[in-house]
C-alpha cells in the first residue's frame, strides 16, 4: 500500500485531516456538521475526484466537532463510519441528552470566540458505527493505520497512529492554545488521561496531529510536563462552563 498524503483542512472550530491515497480517501475525524460541505468541496474541486472516493470516516469521540458530520458524510458518500468498541452511548439517558445540548452550546461559544460565522451544528446524540474498533486494531481497508485507545477526555477517545509515517492523530488529547499545550476540557478520567499521554509519548512520533493546534513535533519533555500538569481530579462539563464564564468575564 502506498503511503498517504495527509491534508490539513481548517474546519469550523477544529483542524480536519484527510488521508489521500491514489484510490481512496480516509477522514480521520467526523468534524462538525457544517464541515461536510468543506471536505466534499475539497475532494471535488481540489483533488478532482468523486466524493465516493471517501471510503471511511473515523469518529474519535462524540463531541460536536468530531462526530457532528459523520452521518451526513455517510449519507452523501456511502462511506463507512468507524468508532470505538463501546456498548453504551456517550449521550445516553436524560443526563446525556442534556449534556449533548450543553456541548453543542459550548461549540457555538468556541466558534464565537474564534470569530466564526453562525452555523447549524445540531447532530444526532446517538451513533451507530458500521465498524467498531479497539486498542491495537488496524482500520479495515486502511491497515496502515493503527487504532489506539486514549480515553480521559471521554470514556471512548481514539487516536490513530501511522507507524511508517511516524505520525499520530490524537484528536482532543492535547490542545494547543497560543504558545502553550494544555489538557482538553473536560477531562472526566484524569488517571486514564495521563496514561493516554504516556502511551503517545512512548511512540516518539515525528508529528502529533491535533484537532486544536495543527500538526507538530512534541518533545518527550513536553509530554512529561503535560502529564505532570494534567488534572488530578475530574474536570467536568459543569466545571468547564464555570471556567469558561470566568475566563470570558476577564476578557470583557
Amino acid at each position: 500500500m502506498s503511503l498517504p498524503n495527509i491534508i490539513q483542512l481548517d474546519g469550523h472550530i477544529q483542524t480536519l485531516y484527510l488521508a489521500v491515497y491514489p484510490d481512496k480517501l480516509l477522514l480521520l475525524d467526523g468534524g462538525c456538521r457544517c464541515d461536510v460541505s468543506l471536505v466534499l468541496s475539497y475532494i471535488t474541486n481540489e483533488l478532482k475526484r468523486p466524493i465516493t472516493d471517501l471510503k471511511m470516516v473515523v469518529v474519535t469521540h462524540m463531541h460536536v466537532d468530531h462526530a457532528g458530520g459523520a452521518l451526513s458524510f455517510k449519507q452523501k458518500t456511502g462511506c463507512v463510519i468507524v468508532s470505538s468498541d463501546n456498548n453504551t452511548q456517550w449521550y445516553q439517558g436524560i443526563h446525556g441528552r442534556a449534556m449533548h445540548v450543553i456541548d453543542i452550546g459550548l461549540a457555538y461559544y468556541v466558534a464565537r470566540r474564534l470569530g466564526k460565522p453562525l452555523k447549524y451544528l445540531w447532530y444526532p446524540a446517538y451513533l451507530t458505527p458500521d465498524i467498531q474498533v479497539k486498542q491495537g486494531d488496524r482500520l479495515p481497508g486502511f491497515e496502515d493505520w493503527q487504532v489506539m485507545s486514549t480515553p480521559g477526555h471521554t470514556d471512548r477517545d481514539l487516536s490513530l497512529y501511522h507507524p511508517e509515517l511516524e505520525v499520530v492523530y490524537t484528536a482532543d488529547l492535547i490542545v494547543k492554545l497560543r504558545h502553550k499545550f494544555v489538557a482538553p476540557m473536560p477531562v472526566y478520567w484524569p488517571k486514564r488521561y495521563r496514561q493516554s499521554l504516556e502511551m503517545i509519548k512512548q511512540l516518539r512520533p515525528k508529528q502529533v496531529m491535533m484537532a486544536h493546534g495543527g500538526a507538530r513535533y512534541i518533545e518527550p519533555e513536553l509530554f512529561d510536563q503535560l502529564i505532570a500538569k494534567a488534572p488530578k481530579q475530574p474536570f467536568t462539563v459543569k466545571r468547564t462552563i464555570k471556567h469558561k464564564l470566568s475566563w470570558w468575564s476577564t476578557k470583557k
